[in-house]
């Protein structure tokens, strides 16, 4: 495998360390993000751009700014990491309804600060309805199940799958697990999920449904507390 520099910032605050089957050292960050310090990618699934858009048009109440939001949290990610590739695991978009000149005017200027970072998609099934990015996002496109290093058994997928031999992360799932506390409280939060040679990433759009009870009952679940990523038993 080629060495590549890694970051100086190679452990950001409140990440949780992981290791694939292969020896590929991962952190699991609070951002709702995936950082591969040895390839300087960051991955991150489900962002749903354009989805309070398309609700707004179908005469729903839902909150504005939820595109800045995003943004400014990809921000966070790529300042933390300083990660030179970032890969959208699918569902960038949410519906051809959303992906308007609105949505375009705030994307573009966000992509013109970041023309240093590579940009991929791995579309998803609400890409494939929505359609892709304009090319002014000069964003690759690809399709699952993608290897984005060539000498590393590891596929980026929108969907989960099994692939023998490989370690599969992927999206799609939206997971949330429930914490409950002593005082019969309880806390529902995003969760990545670990187990089949698979790595779920939680939804990081901060308009999309979460999902519990989507990940297998013996896979390992890693909650997503306010400023870090927590083990759970």
């Amino acid at each position: 495998m080629t060495t590549l520099p890694v970051s100086a910032h190679a452990s950001p605050t409140g990440a949780h360390a992981i290791t694939l089957p292969c020896g590929t050292a991962l952190q699991l960050l609070p951002q709702r993000a995936l950082w591969w310090p040895a390839a300087r990618r960051v991955l991150v699934a489900d962002v749903h751009f354009g989805k309070a858009a398309t609700f707004r048009r179908a005469g729903q109440p839902v909150p504005h700014g939820t595109t800045a939001d995003n943004l400014a949290r990809l921000d966070a990610v790529l300042t933390a990491t300083g990660a030179n590739h970032l890969v959208f695991l699918g569902d960038f978009l949410h519906a051809r309804s959303g992906a308007a000149d609105a949505l375009w005017q705030q994307l573009l200027p966000w992509r013109q600060r970041h023309a240093h970072v590579a940009m991929t998609l791995v579309r998803g099934n609400h890409d494939l309805h929505a359609g892709d990015p304009p090319t002014a996002l000069a964003m690759a496109l690809v399709n699952e199940p993608w290897r984005p290093c060539a000498d590393v058994p590891v596929l980026a997928c929108h969907h989960p799958q099994a692939v023998a031999g490989h370690t599969v992360l992927a999206g799609h799932l939206h997971p949330t697990l429930r914490l409950r506390g002593p005082a019969r409280d309880a806390l529902r939060a995003p969760c990545f999920g670990w187990g089949d040679g698979q790595l779920v990433l939680p939804a990081f759009g901060a308009f999309t449904g979460t999902a519990p009870d989507t990940l297998p009952g013996h896979w390992a679940r890693f909650a997503i507390l306010p400023g870090r990523v927590m083990a759970v038993p």
